[in-house]
Formats: structure tokens, C-alpha cells, sequence
């Protein structure tokens, strides 16, 4: 039989990567399955008394996930929470990996106060990615900051950076900001062995993409750039955000398997 572990109260909290965008499945809340979900579902199946509330929202800066999330979910008493956040912030202009891994380390903090398990993230390689390879070396920055964090407060961190597998196009979704249901299920077996978890889920080995020209993959990147680099550009100017007006999927803790 496989071990149990010891936790009986999941919370998720962060941004679309934490909702699943990427991942669409009309029967899950919100429309949308992703990591955290196919998670607290393993989970689930290894302990008879299990409940799970996902509070994240798509579009959410460290900041927002910081005074939108966190007191709501400390109110729900967690002993494992997991907190992605601070992508949305290293890719925009401006700003300092540093200082965001300090506000970052601020909500550790609050987050540990409690003895709850926490799981982090670091960001994953973008240097495959037209136009947000060019902050690679912020994310770097950003990830070294996020290991030395977790060291001073006992956290977990599963390493997105190590995770070659995520290299794979078919990994991403095709506005290449977020993981496709391969690359949500690919980080959900990451994160099971990171807490030590015993599980079903073994990788996916789905068939390679067939060869592209030179040429069939210049009007694929202005195809991309014209469906999803230019609205996002134009939200980043009007002071927009896809989480408008969206709320947590699942702000309520239950057993995610029933």
C-alpha cells in the first residue's frame, strides 16, 4: 500500500500559472484543471481526510497575491501551502529581481508563522521563448534569490529551471506564457516528489512535432505576435490585467475528488 502523508488541508495560491490557465477542463471550477489541482488530487488519494482551496488568480502581481491571498488563506488554516509568484512582475520593464524576491521572502515569512509546509517555485528556462528570453537573466537572478529564501525558512522548492523537460514546445500553451495540460501534468509529478509523495503519475511521452521551415516558423511567431504579444502590450498600457473582474476558483476548502 503506499504511505500516507501527514497533511489534511491544501492551500494554493499565486497567479494563472496556480489557477492552470493552459490546462482547460469544463468540469474542474473556473474551467481549468492545471498543477495544483491534478496535485491535491494525488494527495486526496493518500489520506482519508483531505480538503483543498485554490485562491490564485490569473494576472495577479506579487504585491496583489500578497494582500488579496494571503490572509484568506491562513484563514482557512492550511499545513501545506504553495505560493508561485513575482513571474508577472520579473517580465515587466523596470523592475528589480531583488527587491521582489525580498517582498517574496516577506510573505514566506507570514506564510511559515503558522509550521504549515511550503511549497515555492522557482521560474522555468524562457530562453527558447521569443521576446521574454530577453529577461532570462532577471528570472535567473530572480530563481537565485527564491533557493536562498527557501534555505532561511525550510520551504520546498521545486526547481522549474531544472526541468529540462520544459524546454519541449508541446510543454506550453500556444500564447507561450503558460503550460499546456503536458506541462501542467509535467509539473505536477515534479512537485509530488519534491514533498516526498508517493503517486500514479508517471510522464507523458506524446509524439515529436513534425520539422518546421525557416519560413513556416517566421509566420508562426507573427501569427503569435499578432493573436497574443499585442494584447497583452496594449493591457499593459491601459493598466489592465486578464484577472479583471475574476475571482478564485476555488475559495472554499473540500476534498477535490468529490
Amino acid at each position: 500500500m503506499p504511505r500516507l502523508h501527514s497533511w489534511s488541508r491544501y492551500v494554493a495560491i499565486g497567479d494563472s500559472f496556480t489557477e492552470g490557465i493552459g490546462d482547460p477542463e469544463p468540469r474542474s471550477p473556473g474551467g481549468h484543471r492545471g498543477w495544483a489541482d491534478r496535485v491535491a488530487e494525488s494527495l486526496a488519494a493518500r489520506t482519508d481526510d483531505f480538503a483543498y482551496a485554490n485562491l490564485a488568480v490569473r494576472g495577479r502581481l506579487l504585491q496583489q497575491v500578497v494582500d488579496e491571498q494571503i490572509d484568506p488563506a491562513l484563514a482557512l488554516r492550511p499545513d501545506l501551502v504553495s505560493i508561485s509568484a513575482g513571474g508577472n512582475d520579473i517580465i515587466r520593464p523596470g523592475t528589480d529581481p531583488d527587491e521582489v524576491a525580498m517582498r517574496f521572502e516577506r510573505a514566506i515569512g507570514r506564510l511559515r508563522a503558522d509550521g504549515a509546509t511550503v511549497v515555492m517555485f522557482t521560474g522555468p528556462d524562457i530562453g527558447m521563448t521569443p521576446v521574454l528570453r530577453r529577461v532570462r537573466g532577471k528570472v535567473a537572478i530572480y530563481n537565485e534569490n527564491l533557493r536562498a529564501v527557501a534555505a532561511r525558512h525550510d520551504a520546498i522548492v521545486v526547481d522549474m529551471w531544472a526541468l529540462r523537460e520544459l524546454q519541449d514546445p508541446r510543454m506550453w500553451d500556444p500564447d507561450r506564457l503558460h503550460f499546456s495540460p503536458l506541462g501542467h501534468h509535467t509539473i505536477s509529478i515534479a512537485t509530488l516528489d519534491a514533498l516526498g509523495v508517493e503517486h500514479e503519475l508517471r510522464p507523458q511521452h506524446p509524439e515529436p512535432l513534425p520539422p518546421r521551415s525557416w519560413r513556416e516558423a517566421r509566420a508562426h511567431d507573427i501569427g503569435w505576435a499578432r493573436e497574443y504579444l499585442v494584447p497583452w502590450v496594449v493591457r499593459r498600457i491601459r493598466h489592465q490585467s486578464s484577472g479583471d473582474r475574476i475571482s478564485a476558483k476555488r475559495p472554499d476548502p473540500r476534498h477535490p475528488l468529490r
